[in-house]
């Protein structure tokens, strides 16, 4: 259905078009406030008669009307689940691996990164802070893994503001670098709770597609399949819309006190930890990193690109 702005760009005239566009935005309103009081007295009879009340119409999101995109998985993919099967994160998926993870930062890190790091390790109990010294990435990538590391990580940050992680899984790869923004840590967050040492369980949501399949594989790897449940910590990463949202809570069960105590279910609700932060894939590339290394996806700025076509 054509919006009203492409009923309208046909005309002309400047005044002419805004005297009609208002017009019809006018009528729209109309219509719309007659569809909701419609809904609305329908819903009250319904409610009235003891019926169930009609179906509310779904509304229109980037998500729901996303372009259709080949690249997406089905659960029933046999070939996709035969790759998966034999990736370079196999080991670690089926338990033959156990993740440890090599943290460093650019080679003058502020304050501010040296917080972020503190919380980093509370996140991840396998990870391990390296000073960088000077070393280029191919070299701390080398050393981390001829010391038995799977995964590294390199902060970024530009003018005493972190802005991007390089994350590299190896000793095979795949390297993967991402924009980070939105930075907040435990500090900047109201109520926060403290964090332990217990291995956090993990959740993705919203890897749909290879490419954000391999994706939600490698920030996967970064955490033992081990959780402690007795820890009740939870780190989420929350893809919608290609950014990918990072949290980390504690789920808390506060049992109701009194005499209507045996009445009341236990409730549940999280409490937020931090660091909380936003990451953006820039690119993916095949093998440990190098500059000069194939690359399998990087995000490139396109005429033909629409707001509904994600590639995670």
């Amino acid at each position: 259905m054509a919006t009203i702005g492409q009923l309208t760009s046909h005309i002309a005239n400047k005044q002419v078009r805004n005297e009609k566009y208002a017009q019809l935005k006018h009528k729209q309103k109309k219509d719309q406030k007659k569809e909701r009081i419609k809904r609305q007295r329908e819903a009250a009879a319904a409610e009235s008669q003891g019926l169930a009340p009609p179906p509310r119409k779904v509304q229109k999101t980037l998500e729901n009307t996303r372009a259709w995109d080949e690249t997406r998985i089905q659960p029933d993919d046999a070939e996709n689940a035969a790759d998966i099967a034999e990736d370079e994160f196999a080991s670690y998926f089926n338990r033959q691996e156990t993740p440890k993870v090599l943290l460093t930062t650019c080679y003058k890190p502020s304050k501010l990164m040296f917080e972020l790091l503190a919380e980093l390790l509370d996140v991840l109990p396998v990870a391990y802070y390296y000073k960088r010294q000077g070393y280029s990435v191919k070299k701390v990538a080398e050393y981390a893994s001829n010391r038995g590391f799977t995964n590294l990580i390199v902060l970024n940050e530009n003018r005493k503001e972190v802005n991007g992680l390089l994350l590299v899984h190896l000793p095979h790869g795949p390297t993967a670098q991402f924009r980070l923004s939105n930075l907040k840590l435990a500090r900047d967050i109201k109520g926060h709770a403290r964090a332990t040492h217990h291995k956090p369980e993990v959740i993705m949501n919203n890897f749909d597609t290879v490419i954000g399949q391999r994706v939600g594989r490698l920030l996967a790897s970064l955490f033992s399949q081990d959780s402690a449940f007795k820890g009740r910590q939870v780190a989420t990463f929350h893809n919608q819309r290609d950014f990918i949202f990072f949290r980390h809570h504690r789920y808390l069960f506060e049992e109701k006190k009194g005499k209507l105590a045996a009445k009341e279910p236990v409730g549940a609700r999280l409490q937020e930890i931090g660091p909380r932060f936003t990451l953006r894939l820039r690119s993916l590339q095949a093998g440990v990193f190098d500059k000069a290394g194939e690359v399998e996806w990087k995000k490139k700025a396109s005429l033909k690109a629409t707001r509904r076509e994600f590639a995670l």
